[in-house]
């Protein structure tokens, strides 16, 4: 079966090589050369443990916890002291033993930080497709070593609401093939040949830029054309960025769809429209920032000066016990 689909992707790959390919992106522009002037310094952002230690108790004791998942967060060293603080002081005390970081650097004191959960892929930190697709090639293949039953991606400049994907994988068999998380376009990628303009096939994917999860039957599946690399091979067979190059091995060589989980929640979106009332029942949120004006969660809380994402007051929001939260 692994010889087959191996034999299958190549076929797939070497057809695309001779095709012209031609995505329509319903209306939602890729930009993956990220303006840097978006980053915020933010002070004093000091790690302090909770309070308390009965955070999960909303979450129902069912077949996976939260020790099944394991979860990535794709990073740089030019977000290591703007966006990374952030997240150590917010929802990273929620899950330190089950979140990684995937860099491109090394920094003993985010060692430190977060008990050796800093890997560096080796890749550049540039935001090109090549080495967003390198990193996520590392980040599939620990998964696959870790043992662990569910792969949750998401980028750095996420929340992530640790007890709701919980609760959301809870719904689903790591045993069974699933492909979990949103999409930013309106309609599917299609591949094109060229000069017949045919349409050779189409397919969905999970924008990484709101996280996804993969369950680990599906990623075994996955073995003989992703991992090892191979993952980056793909990229640049399809010359197509490293969330969409997942959906396409997901969807397309896999013949696995993607399910809708609209709980996710990337800066393709508008923050604001998120009322704070269904605040808990999210997966994910995100930020972005276009020339003075920042997308950003409507939540009351810290000055905007102090708190320009809102991460922080939306992690005082949810987990109102965090000792730095105002009372």
């Amino acid at each position: 079966m692994g010889g087959r689909r191996m034999i299958k992707a190549a076929a797939v790959l070497i057809a695309l090589g001779y095709s012209s390919l031609l995505v329509y992106q319903g209306g939602v522009t890729f930009n993956f050369q990220e303006n840097r002037q978006g980053s915020v310094q933010v002070p004093d952002l000091t790690i302090e443990p909770v309070t308390k230690t009965n955070i999960y108790d909303s979450v129902q004791s069912k077949n996976i916890t939260l020790e099944d998942i394991f979860i990535s967060v794709k990073t740089t060293k030019h977000y290591q002291y703007t966006r990374l603080p952030i997240i150590l002081k917010t929802w990273f005390q929620l899950a330190k033993d089950q979140i990684w970081f995937f860099t491109d650097t090394e920094n003993r004191q985010h060692q430190n930080q977060t008990n050796g959960h800093m890997v560096n892929t080796n890749c550049s930190a540039s935001h090109q497709r090549k080495h967003l697709c390198c990193k996520m090639s590392v980040e599939y293949d620990h998964f696959l070593e870790s043992g662990k039953k569910w792969f949750c991606h998401f980028d750095d400049d996420n929340y992530v609401n640790i007890p709701r994907l919980v609760s959301i994988l809870q719904n689903y068999n790591h045993q069974e093939d699933w492909y979990l998380g949103r999409t930013s376009v309106y309609e599917p990628v299609k591949i094109y040949k060229k000069p017949t303009n045919k349409l050779m096939f189409s397919f969905w994917f999970a924008t990484g830029g709101a996280g996804f999860c993969i369950s680990r039957s599906l990623a075994l599946k996955m073995l003989p054309v992703a991992s090892g690399g191979r993952f980056i091979s793909i990229c640049e067979g399809i010359r197509l960025p490293d969330d969409v190059s997942m959906g396409f091995i997901i969807e397309h060589l896999m013949k696995k769809n993607l399910t809708l989980v609209p709980e996710f929640h990337s800066h393709l979106e508008q923050m604001k429209l998120l009322i704070p009332e269904t605040f808990r029942d999210q997966i994910s949120f995100s930020y972005g920032k276009a020339k003075d004006e920042w997308n950003v969660v409507n939540v009351p809380g810290f000055d905007t000066r102090y708190d320009p994402t809102r991460f922080l007051s939306l992690h005082c929001f949810l987990f109102p016990h965090f000792k730095f939260c105002p009372r």
